[in-house]
């Protein structure tokens, strides 16, 4: 018996030493539902989280222990505030921000330290004339993943063409080059991928063209611009016959190549057959690999939530390129459908909306979330009479060619009504492996869970988090990874947002 005690005590222990930490800060009586927040990151030893609630911005910093050190109230900042954006360091941030003023929209930037407080007045990075009837959030803020470039763009429709102005600067805000440059644009045929900026200063994203507004993509062009040059220089892909979903593109500064992936179809309207990959080598300029790769029986079989093989991956969007050293990558892919009582689903409109592409509304990549949403948390998000499923999680590794290694799928099974902000799910990436935090319904409860994949593929179940308290709803979908090992995700504890910080062993 004694022994029997000692062995429990021991795998007590275990457990306790290698669960999740979880820290909450406490509710602040005007962070209500209606609050609009971003993640700032962690700034020397403190977290800062930027809010806006009616207008009202400010800068909340947090201890390690998630205790409030000091909230600072930006006032500078005008009521028509239009955008905000952060590029985090490890000892300051830049604030950028844009207001209009009259016909005159202003793109403007701080510095702040660890507490939140400005390090340097306003600074005007440039300014713009509208009209009446012109759309004012214009700017758009990229950096590369080294942080040394920063690129602030805009793109205004005149004369049947998009004209791109790009302001490239390096991390001290000092300008390096602007760039003025006009493209054709059919907004019933052409779509625009996610803008890149690269380490060197490229500017760079992907074009592709539909035959019709209903299509899917059956032609693509690779669009760069080099930093100190105002021209676009584009190569076109041969798809061979083929037709593509939505574009994810990623730079791999490491290796520096470009990499594109996309679920393909191999005719109009058919079944999602399986995953392209084109890798394009920046420096010999040139494709190194494209490939169409069938996704067979094998890997359907398990990633299906239900139906047919032939179906399995319909519902299966791209969400994550992690890079490995070696020039391969993981991707992963989320089973995501709605209902609505009013219009059926589609994947088309879910896709692309009307119009096809808005230029100032763009899907944004984050590398340390799922979606990267643009603009805090939109929590009165619902479309109507909707209920949102995310399922299953497919898992791939890829080499270099594009050619899948080992392929691992996450079972989970998600659905909510009006809004999707509790489902989906995050990756955090420590200790060598891809951790995915998201909910899952138990008594009809919303319970935080940690399933990772290891380098070879290997998938575990993690014990539950230590301190992880039923009052709290996760939001994991808006999450951010702020160090090596550790994720603040934002939640709901009685009607209120607050801040988990998730601590890896």
């Amino acid at each position: 018996m004694k022994n029997l005690f000692l062995f429990f005590i021991l795998i007590a222990s275990y457990t306790s030493s290698f669960s999740q930490q979880i820290t909450y800060s406490q509710p602040e009586s005007q962070d209500s539902r209606a609050l609009d927040f971003e993640i700032i990151g962690k700034i020397n030893d403190n977290f800062l989280i930027y809010k806006n609630i009616r207008n009202n911005y400010a800068i909340c910093a947090y201890d390690n222990s998630m205790r409030l050190l000091n909230r600072v109230e930006l006032r500078f900042m005008p009521d028509n505030t239009l955008n905000v954006d952060f590029v985090t360091y490890p000892d300051f941030a830049w604030l950028i921000y844009q207001y209009q003023k009259r016909s005159i929209i202003h793109c403007m930037a701080v510095k702040i330290n660890e507490e939140g407080k400005l390090l340097s007045d306003p600074i005007e990075l440039d300014t713009t004339h509208i009209n009446f009837f012109a759309d004012n959030k214009i700017y758009s803020t990229i950096k590369s993943e080294d942080k040394s470039k920063i690129m602030i763009y805009k793109i205004q429709r005149k004369n049947g063409n998009f004209n791109f102005t790009t302001l490239l600067f390096n991390d001290s805000l000092q300008l390096l080059h602007k760039s003025r440059i006009a493209t054709d644009f059919d907004d019933r045929k052409d779509l625009f991928s996610d803008f890149y900026v690269d380490n060197e200063g490229n500017f760079v994203f992907t074009k592709g063209n539909k035959s019709t507004t209903k299509d899917y993509i059956q032609d693509l062009t690779l669009v760069t611009k080099k930093p100190e040059e105002d021209n676009f220089i584009l190569k076109t892909f041969d798809l061979s016959g083929n037709y593509l979903d939505a574009i994810k593109l990623k730079i791999d500064n490491v290796n520096k190549h470009y990499i594109i992936n996309s679920l393909y179809y191999e005719k109009k309207h058919g079944n999602v057959e399986g995953i392209y990959t084109a890798v394009w080598d920046i420096n010999n300029k040139n494709i190194i690999t494209q490939v169409f790769q069938n996704l067979g029986d094998s890997i359907r079989s398990v990633a299906k939530s239900n139906g047919n093989n032939k179906l399995a991956l319909n519902n299966y969007f791209i969400r994550d390129v992690v890079l490995k050293k070696d020039g391969g990558f993981v991707l992963t892919a989320e089973d995501f459908y709605s209902q609505s009582r009013s219009n059926p689903w589609n994947r088309y409109d879910y896709l692309y909306g009307y119009p096809s592409f808005s230029p100032y509304n763009y899907y944004l990549y984050s590398p340390y979330s799922s979606y990267g949403y643009y603009g805090g948390y939109p929590y009165y998000n619902s479309r109507g009479n909707n209920r949102y499923y995310y399922n299953n999680i497919l898992v791939l590794d890829m080499d270099k060619t594009g050619r899948t290694d080992w392929a691992t799928v996450i079972n989970k099974s998600q659905y909510d009504d009006e809004t999707d902000n509790f489902l989906s799910y995050v990756i955090t990436l420590t200790g060598g492996q891809l951790h995915f935090l998201f909910n899952s319904i138990e008594r009809r409860s919303y319970l935080l869970v940690d399933h990772s994949v290891s380098g070879s593929g290997k998938l575990t179940v993690n014990p539950p988090f230590k301190t992880l308290d039923r009052g709290y709803q996760f939001m994991p979908r808006y999450g951010k990874q702020v160090s090596a090992s550790q994720i603040i995700i934002p939640c709901v504890y009685r009607n209120y947002i607050c801040f988990a910080k998730i601590e890896f062993p």
